[in-house]
């Protein structure tokens, strides 16, 4: 099996699935590492704003005293000017200092998201064929996509609300100790109920997130399927069956979100019944005071702002805390994928096989996709150079695990694989994808021009070059009764059919031409007419390379130098089909049985 990279990149060395909240944000803080010189400005700024914000009130306050001491007699108007227009410029500053700090966090968040992207998109790239054969295609989109644009709107404000809200907590404190510790005792009495309602709430609440991101990616990985597999769905009248495992799935959706919602419009309400009862305690316990001298009118009024500085955070911190159980669990599948073992590295691999004969030797290969299950048993084989070789057998005996071995999409357990009597092992996955033109059972089309996916990598291709390709094929005519000829788009609202898009998988690897060649089910979706004439084209484009031909179809295959016929993970004949037909065993049973009324 392929074996994980010891050579990580610094976030894959971050080892270990978040088991909480708490390892899930720490990955994600040392992940955002970059960028810590502009998040540490904003939060210099957030400060800055916070402390203007704590002293405003006792502004507000002096000028509550010059206003009620002056009722009896004469308003001082000039102490209350000044007084007004430093209000007026501390809470300017405050704005535009606040102004920076969302456009600093804005920015740094869409960064943080980006990269994200880049890396997912870069592993994806580097992942064992192995993972991406278990994954589902849906969840996959759903980590891209949805998870971390849940972390994106998260980090967005989490980061400085908290610091903010902290330190705005901390300071109305010690503001309203230093006003009256009575005032300020009555009105932490009346926080500590909603301390203890949010602890709860927020523990509660985690596991619905969880469930949340979770059930939105089987929904995604579902949808994927169903529109992948439309018509088989119609043709076989599955669609209760399609439908009602949606509707479990989007059950599953709707109790997760149903609850994590719930749990968080707990918050506000009952932030907000707090922050009521503080100004009601407040009103209450100042009157007393007041009245009873021991503090003048302008407290209460600094008090009833003390109050909501106390009580605003905390129902700030509240919808943070639901922000963050859902960046949370965001950040958990996303770094779960991160953290995948990677291909392995080769870094220390200096051999290169430039000009390939096309020497291709199997000694003694065993390999299996788990241990218990071994596929291919001892199966050795010697090709030559320009040599076509087909590869058959019933279903499961191990062709394409035979092909994929070759083009080192998974690694053998045991044996060597040689071309040009050099051992894979010791050349570059890049190297020997080179070597190679593949063209698979599964045609892949991309969003593009005909031209460019026939193209595809190769670069300074002519468009006579690709015309005389799709010419071989017998796609040439097909493409000029387009409107727009090689340069028509292939999009959902282009038609082709699967048999031209086939044809042009084919047309691709003519472009590409490497000196080997893999045709696996190559013309399984076309035509008998057509079929003959990828057979011509097919003849034109093996002649002086190495071929490896994976057929059902064998009278596709009759004029092949080597026919090695498998059973069981074993070559169990070999010969051309002449040989294999006058031996009248296993290659002659499957040959007649095609023929069979």
């Amino acid at each position: 099996m392929t074996k994980p990279n010891q050579h990580m990149p610094p976030f894959a060395k971050m080892q270990g699935k978040p088991k909480n909240l708490k390892q899930a944000w720490g990955k994600l803080f040392r992940y955002a590492k970059p960028y810590y010189a502009p998040i540490s400005i904003s939060m210099i700024f957030a400060i800055i704003c916070t402390a203007l914000t704590l002293i405003g009130p006792s502004y507000i306050e002096d000028i509550t005293n010059y206003i009620s001491s002056g009722l009896f007699g004469t308003i001082n108007i000039s102490a209350i000017s000044k007084l007004t227009i430093t209000l007026a410029v501390m809470y300017f500053i405050s704005f535009v200092l606040n102004y920076l700090v969302g456009f600093i966090m804005s920015t740094v968040t869409r960064l943080i998201s980006k990269r994200l992207r880049k890396d997912i998109s870069r592993k994806i790239n580097v992942l064992p064929l192995s993972y991406i054969d278990k994954a589902s295609h849906g969840d996959l989109l759903s980590r891209i996509t949805n998870d971390i644009d849940t972390i994106s709107q998260s980090l967005d404000n989490s980061i400085i609300t908290i610091i903010s809200s902290l330190i705005l907590i901390i300071g109305s404190l010690i503001m309203m100790f230093i006003k009256s510790w009575i005032l300020a005792l009555s009105a932490i009495g009346a926080s500590i109920l909603g301390f203890v309602l949010v602890s709860i709430i927020m523990t509660r609440a985690r596991k619905y997130f969880i469930a949340q991101q979770k059930s939105l990616g089987e929904l995604n990985g579902h949808v994927e399927e169903v529109y992948g597999g439309h018509t088989i769905i119609k043709a076989y009248n599955a669609e209760k069956q399609s439908t009602d495992k949606f509707q479990k799935i989007n059950g599953e959706l709707y109790n997760s979100a149903w609850k994590s919602t719930f749990m968080a419009g707990l918050m506000m309400p009952i932030m907000s019944f707090i922050g009521n009862l503080g100004f009601v305690v407040v009103c209450v316990v100042g009157s007393a005071l007041v009245i009873g001298g021991h503090i003048e009118i302008g407290a209460i009024s600094a008090f009833m702002l003390y109050i909501r500085y106390f009580t605003q955070p905390l129902t700030q911190l509240a919808q943070v805390a639901t922000s963050m159980q859902s960046a949370g669990a965001a950040s958990e599948r996303v770094f779960e994928l991160l953290d995948q073992p990677e291909l392995a590295d080769e870094s220390d691999k200096k051999e290169q096989l430039i000009d390939c004969r096309g020497d291709v030797e199997f000694k003694n290969v065993k390999f299996g996709y788990t241990s218990d299950k071994v596929i291919i048993n001892n199966f050795s084989a010697s090709i030559k150079a320009g040599q076509k070789v087909a590869i058959v057998g019933p279903t499961g005996a191990g062709k394409t695990t035979l092909v994929n071995l070759l083009m080192l999409f998974y690694e053998i357990d045991d044996g060597e694989i040689l071309i040009d009597g050099i051992n894979t092992k010791s050349l570059t996955r890049d190297n020997i994808h080179n070597l190679f033109s593949m063209v698979l059972q599964d045609t892949w089309i991309y969003n593009g021009s005909i031209f460019d996916n026939v193209v595809y990598s190769k670069q300074n291709i002519t468009k006579e070059q690709v015309e005389e390709a799709c010419t071989a094929v017998g796609l040439h005519h097909f493409i000029k009764t387009l409107p727009n000829g090689y340069d028509t788009i292939l999009d959902d609202n282009t038609t082709i059919s699967q048999g031209q898009k086939q044809l042009l998988t084919i047309a691709r690897a003519m472009i590409q031409d490497s000196p080997m060649l893999i045709l696996d089910e190559a013309t399984s979706s076309v035509d008998t007419r057509l079929e003959i004439l990828i057979q011509q084209a097919m003849d034109k484009l093996t002649q002086n390379r190495t071929s490896f031909v994976i057929a059902h179809r064998l009278s596709t295959i009759k004029n092949a130098d080597l026919i090695l016929v498998m059973k069981d993970g074993d070559v169990i004949e070999s010969g051309t089909h002449k040989q294999l037909i006058n031996l009248n065993c296993f290659y002659a049973d499957l040959y007649n049985s095609q023929f069979e009324e």
